[in-house]
Formats: structure tokens, sequence, C-alpha cells
């Protein structure tokens, strides 16, 4: 029976019941199972059984509250002031009651003397009450920013307990974290109950008190994945030199090795992809493209725009951009879904990627068709515009066009029969000159 979960039966049924072991029992249970020490739980009781002393008894002159640790008693004592007539009870006592306590007092003497008074029960208790729920929160909060300010950079595991907006709030065990809206995957959807491991971006000790702060969309999670799941990381044989994400797509990670017998994309992938479709699972099912890093940014850049095949490259060292040449059907697939591809490859190797259709291919071919069809019109009674139709339709050449029939001119280039005729006596003309 904790503090958070509800109000213990000792803290609600007056100072008679503080007084025995129910209330030494509950703070074994709070210092064991919430971890608060006992000294700080009898700092907190005694504080609030001040605080309500001083409204049942009044502002007596030096009061304070005596627990006994092993039974439980609490008593009410305060120091008064020995004097032969009492004007101010709160601060005073005469000198026959003061030798009843203290046989060798005189006046102007202070003896402290028990002053709990008899309906000292429900408000009293009450104020106690409240006041240690709230010592106790303060200390917990406390415990929260101790454990945690060292583990911003960990993952932890912990479950769906509830929703605060769009926020997700997470149970771990002792204490809570939250997943910020800002810090979710867009196309996750959480339900209480849910177990999520996340990455822990910072322990934040704010004016509410400390918050974890835990993100599954932060590049930094795929990263401790990772390292937790591949050996050779996690003892620096193999280094991760950069990480582009966009949580929930697709993240590309470029990887390293100083040894060169070891491949650090084969260790990352792991025997039949073992160790990458264990990352991938908790990513649900997020893409991931594991890539070799190298210093040569053309190299780098090659690989990180793998699957797809580029054809040419052209770096602006002052602007730190590179335009990328692919063939049309390499176009989509270098680009990727809504320029993903690119977007990822740019922040993963720092250049800005431009990618573009190859045209020299189109450019050589384009050359070709209009040699051809200037050599068939300085050699028939043709213009260069019909030689152009003529070439496009498969007569590249002379020898082509001796096989054509009249028709066939009078089809292409829309003349009639006569000027038809005229261009096929003139490529038969051509083949005797020649």
């Amino acid at each position: 029976m904790g503090v958070g979960t509800g109000v213990p039966l000792f803290l609600v049924c007056g100072l008679r019941v503080f007084m025995n072991a129910e209330f030494i029992a509950m703070l074994d249970y709070l210092e064991r199972e919430r971890g608060i020490k006992r000294e700080i739980l009898l700092e907190a009781v005694s504080n609030a059984l001040l605080s309500a002393s001083k409204k049942s008894v009044g502002a007596s002159r030096d009061l304070r509250i005596d627990i006994n640790p092993k039974t439980g008693e609490i008593r009410a004592l305060a120091n008064l002031v020995v004097v032969d007539q009492v004007s101010n009870p709160q601060d005073e006592i005469e000198l026959s009651k003061a030798r009843k306590i203290k046989p060798d007092a005189n006046v102007g003497d202070t003896v402290e003397m028990e002053v709990t008074p008899r309906n000292f029960g429900r408000i009293a208790a009450q104020t106690a009450k409240q006041a240690m729920i709230q010592r106790i929160r303060q200390v917990e909060k406390e415990m929260i920013y101790e454990e945690f300010k060292d583990r911003a950079g960990e993952i932890v595991s912990g479950t769906v307990r509830r929703f605060d907006r769009s926020d997700v709030i997470l149970d771990l065990g002792k204490f809570e974290a939250i997943m910020p809206q800002r810090e979710r995957v867009a196309v996750e959807d959480y339900n209480v109950g849910d177990r999520l491991r996340a990455y822990v971006v910072a322990v934040e000790n704010g004016i509410r008190g400390p918050e974890i702060i835990v993100s599954r969309s932060h590049p930094n999670f795929v990263r401790r994945l990772f390292e937790l799941e591949v050996s050779e990381i996690a003892d620096g044989t193999v280094e991760i030199r950069g990480i582009a994400r966009e949580a929930g797509y697709r993240t590309k990670i470029a990887v390293w090795s100083a040894n060169e017998k070891v491949d650090p994309v084969g260790a990352c992938v792991g025997m039949r992809g073992s160790r990458v479709k264990n990352i991938v699972r908790e990513l649900n099912n997020e893409k991931v493209d594991i890539i070799r890093w190298s210093s040569d940014p053309k190299e780098f850049v090659l690989e990180a725009l793998k699957p797809a095949k580029v054809k040419n490259l052209v770096f602006d060292t002052e602007k730190k951009s590179v335009q990328i040449s692919v063939d049309e059907d390499q176009l989509s697939l270098a680009i990727g879904k809504k320029g993903q591809n690119a977007r990822l490859t740019s922040r993963l190797t720092g250049w800005e990627i431009n990618i573009g259709k190859d045209i020299s291919a189109t450019t050589a071919v384009e050359q070709k068709v209009a040699q051809a069809a200037q050599t068939l019109a300085g050699a028939l009674p043709i213009t260069e515009e019909q030689a152009l139709m003529l070439v496009k339709s498969g007569f590249t050449n002379l020898e082509g066009l001796r096989d054509a029939d009249v028709q066939d001119f009078v089809d292409i280039l829309a003349v009639d029969e006569a000027k038809a005729r005229e261009i096929h006596e003139a490529a038969h003309q051509e083949e005797v000159a020649q």
C-alpha cells in the first residue's frame, strides 16, 4: 500500500494510530519498496506534525516533535520559561509545576515539557498526511533525477500507462517517462499496456520536478540498437560514422572499420541478415540501409545512393554540392519516394545532392540522327526536314532507301507519286555513282 496509490490507514485515523507499530511498519514499507530513507520520512512526519501542533497548541516557544523510531510514539514538546506567575501560557510555566519536571528549576530557567493536546486527532493527522505525501513525492522526484541524470543516451523499456493529449506516458517501474508528440514515430500507434523500448533523450529538472524525456524517433535510438545488437560495434571494432533517419520510413547508417579483415556492413547485417532483422523488427519494419563509410566523398556518395546506379558525378567544393546524373530508368530509384533517398543521402554525407537524368546518351543519338538526315538531304532532292522524317522512319542511309518502294516515299513524306518517283530514282542513281 503506497502513498501514490491510496491513503495509508495510519494517516487517516488520528494521532493515536500514529503511535503504534503500524506507523513503524509503514516506514519500513516505504523505505524498502519506494527506496526512501527512514530518516527522511521521520523528518517529513516531524515537520508535518510540528505544523499541525502549532495549530492545536499555539505558537509555543521552541516547539518540537519527538518521534521514537522504535515504538512510533510521537510527542509534542516545548521549552517554557519558568516564572512566578504565568501571563503567557504558551511560553511560560509556574515555578511549582516546573520543579515537578525539573526539581532544581529556578525562575528564568527553561524547562522542556510535553504539550501534546488531547484533541490532536483528526485535524492534525490530516495536516500531517498531506505534508507527508508531499514530502514523499518530492523525495521520489529527487530520486528520479539522481537515478536518471546520467542515463541520457540509454535505451529503457516501459509499458504505456496513459496518454496526456498526444504525449505518451511510460511506466518504467519505479518511475514514469514521457514521450512527447515530437518524439513519437508518426506511423506507429500506441495503446495502453503496450511494451515499448525508447531512447532517453534527456532528464530535465524543471519547475514541475524532474522529467525523463524518451524518444522512438531520435536517430540515436537506431544507433543504440545497433550498439546493443552488433558486438563488433560494442567493442569498437566497427564504428558508426553517421546516421540519417526519417523515423518510421527509412534510415541510412554509415559504418567503418579500421581492421581491413572486418567487413563492417556484413557485421551489422549478421548471418542471413539476423542482426539487422532484429533491429528492423524493433523499428516496426522501417527500412534500414547499411552503408560503408569512406573518406572519399565520391565513393561515399555512390555507396549512399545504392541501389541506384550513377552515371556521373560533378562536385562543387565551394558550395559543397554534387550534381549527379543517372539513366532515366534509375531516376526515381535515386531520388526515392518523395525525394527521401536524396534527402537522407545529403544528411548522411554532408553534401547537397542534386539528381538529374543523364542526357549524354540522348545527345549522342540526336547527333547521329541529325548527321544521317544531313547526308540524305545532300544526296537526294529533299529538304533536311524530309530527310529527318525518313531517318526517324528507319531509313538512316542510302542503302536502305534503295530497297524502298515509291509508295513508301508517298506515305512517309506525304508527297505525290511523281515526287516520290523522283526521290526513288535519285537514290538508285547514287548507287550507280558509287
